[in-house]
């Protein structure tokens, strides 16, 4: 190649002096590329300075960045442009552009041969849009008002020889999105990429020669990035959360900082959203982010978790969204993101997820911990916790952790978990009684479990209900102590006792003790009646009834021998310790 460069040369000796003397409005430019990203078109000016003299870089707006030869009169660059478009030393598409189409100068670093000033974006905000292409395949030229000139073989595997080990690789996977190439993505033009380029050719109506020419390369990547020409990708550098990415800015935009997360939320009305996650810590601090997002409605319980040394994804799924999360840990920074999207769109979220995550690079510094925090219960930094559709109280039958508990808290659930922690399927379910088991998916060891009374408690007796009336806000279940009013329902139903205490619908599946500690009872929900019941009237289906439906479901009751009263801090802390917290999540 060098031999080339002095070939040209000595064709036009002494013309690839830059004219500085001259003002802007006498000198032109030779324009050799455009690219939609500056980061990569400093590249690629850089590996064109390899061999060409006078090469610059400039902002042509709207996100694009031109790579340039000059500045020179122009019948110098009439020479130029001639001397290395014959020799293949520059893309056959190159041109002559004018001064006033470039804004600020970004290569090489430190000039500013305009005068315009250099290029920044300013912390926290979003940079000028990008076109919709993707940086990891962004192969298109500058725009042109006419088609590309038609090029020889030989002239397309010219031109074809300047394109990067990266742009190789990216038009092997527009060739395997095109359903053209199955190969592995390694950037050699094999018997494989030659073969799935001339299909490709044959398809679309050229000359099926296995060599893409400049032309036949902008339409399939053109082709390929036409999915995310809606999104608007913009690049964020936020200074406030040291992370630069790029985002769809046509739907989402900034609301606020939450730490760890700066929150994107949509701007079209849609389910898309962007966390930007970030904050200092160690591998147990992330291992506790991990847990922590898991409750996060924005993280659906449907998908694979995957928590590393160094790192963790999420990614969750439901009918309305997929959510998909990526953190790094290094350095003792916390940093990563997650992108929501709507169900149903998976090629794009697919293609923007990769766009997203080519593009993460990480600042200096984390967010400030104490940025916006928000405290309120139902919520982690500004972010929903998922909540169950209903929880109720249940009791432990036996030391496997089978729970008895009521029909509503397992029907009509796609999801039951015990204390919020194990999952757990439903059993035998009589809907006419109001009664259930549920198994959980993995051997539990209860503090306790029921020992249920040989016979009924005197009326009038002391009686104590364990449950969770807060359904679960509390952490722990309550116990509340009360009176046996009646040993029937209000009808005279003998398989119900009416109780005199005070509960509330968290409390419903909890077990019902007597003086003994023993179990004579579970608590019911409250009854749709169109009378107005005195507040503390309850009902418990009784032990018989119990009993039977245990039996009938193929487990044992276990009955106790206790006969003496207990104090009621003991009957407490027995009743709290055999009951547990059973929530149907939808």
């Amino acid at each position: 190649m060098m031999r080339l460069l002095i070939a040209v040369l000595l064709f036009i000796p002494g013309m690839l002096s830059p004219v500085f003397a001259q003002g802007a409005g006498d000198v032109v430019w030779v324009q050799i590329e455009a690219r939609p990203d500056a980061v990569q078109a400093a590249e690629r000016a850089r590996s064109y300075a390899g061999l060409l003299e006078d090469v610059n870089g400039f902002a042509l707006g709207n996100g694009w960045y031109a790579i340039s030869l000059g500045p020179y009169t122009p019948d110098d660059a009439d020479q130029v442009l001639s001397a290395y478009r014959r020799q293949g030393l520059i893309p056959r598409d190159s041109y002559i552009a004018q001064s006033s189409a470039y804004g600020a100068q970004f290569w090489p670093e430190g000039e500013n041969i305009l005068g315009l000033g250099g290029l920044s974006v300013s912390p926290g905000s979003v940079a000028e849009p990008e076109p919709p292409v993707s940086p990891v395949i962004a192969d298109a030229p500058a725009p042109q008002t006419t088609a590309l000139p038609d090029e020889t073989r030989a002239e397309a595997r010219r031109n074809e020889q300047l394109l990067s080990a990266a742009e190789r690789r990216n038009l092997q996977v527009a060739l395997q999105w095109a359903g053209f190439y199955n190969g592995g993505i390694d950037g050699a033009f094999g018997r494989g990429t030659r073969g799935s380029m001339a299909d490709w050719q044959r398809a679309n109506g050229f000359e099926p020669t296995g060599v893409l020419t400049t032309q036949q390369r902008a339409v399939l990547l053109e082709r390929y990035n036409a999915i995310l020409a809606d999104l608007d990708l913009r690049r964020v550098q936020d200074q406030t959360a040291g992370i630069d990415i790029k985002i769809p800015a046509a739907k989402v935009s900034f609301a606020e900082y939450n730490p760890p997360f700066a929150r994107f939320d949509a701007t079209d009305g849609s389910e898309a959203a962007v966390l930007l996650i970030s904050q200092p810590g160690d591998r147990a601090k992330m291992a506790a982010l991990f847990e922590v997002m898991q409750t996060l409605e924005i993280v659906p319980l449907e998908g694979p978790r995957d928590l590393k040394r160094n790192g963790f994804t999420l990614i969750g799924r439901n009918a309305k969204i997929v959510s998909e999360t990526r953190v790094i840990l290094a350095d003792n920074q916390i940093k990563g993101f997650t992108l929501i999207w709507p169900a149903g769109d998976e090629e794009r979220r697919t293609r923007l997820l990769g766009e997203m995550d080519a593009s993460f690079t990480s600042l200096g510094g984390v967010m400030d911990p104490a940025t916006g925090f928000d405290q309120q219960i139902d919520l982690v930094s500004g972010l929903a916790i998922r909540k169950p559709r209903l929880s109720r109280s249940g009791f432990y039958l036996d030391r496997n952790g089978t729970v008895l508990t009521t029909a509503d808290a397992v029907e009509g659930c796609t999801r039951i978990t015990l204390d919020n922690s194990f999952e757990a399927t439903p059993g035998a379910v009589d809907s006419g009684r109001g009664i259930a088991i549920v198994r959980p998916k993995e051997t539990l060891a209860p503090l306790a479990v029921a020992l249920f009374s040989p016979a009924a408690p005197r009326l009038q007796s002391e009686i104590a209900v364990a449950g969770y009336s807060y359904e679960g806000v509390l952490g722990a279940p309550s116990v509340t102590f009360g009176t046996l009013s009646e040993l029937r329902g209000l009808q005279g139903e003998p398989t119900l006792n009416r109780l005199d205490v005070s509960s509330l619908p968290g409390d419903a599946g909890g077990p019902v003790l007597d003086q003994t500690g023993n179990v004579f009872g579970m608590l019911m929900p409250g009854r749709d009646t169109d009378r107005q019941l005195p507040e503390n009237v309850r009902f418990a289906l009784t032990g018989a009834e119990i009993s039977d439906f245990v039996t009938t479901a193929g487990l044992n009751v276990t009955f106790s021998v206790a006969t003496e009263a207990r104090a009621p801090e003991d009957i407490a802390s027995g009743g709290a310790d055999m009951t547990v917290l059973v929530s149907c999540w939808e």
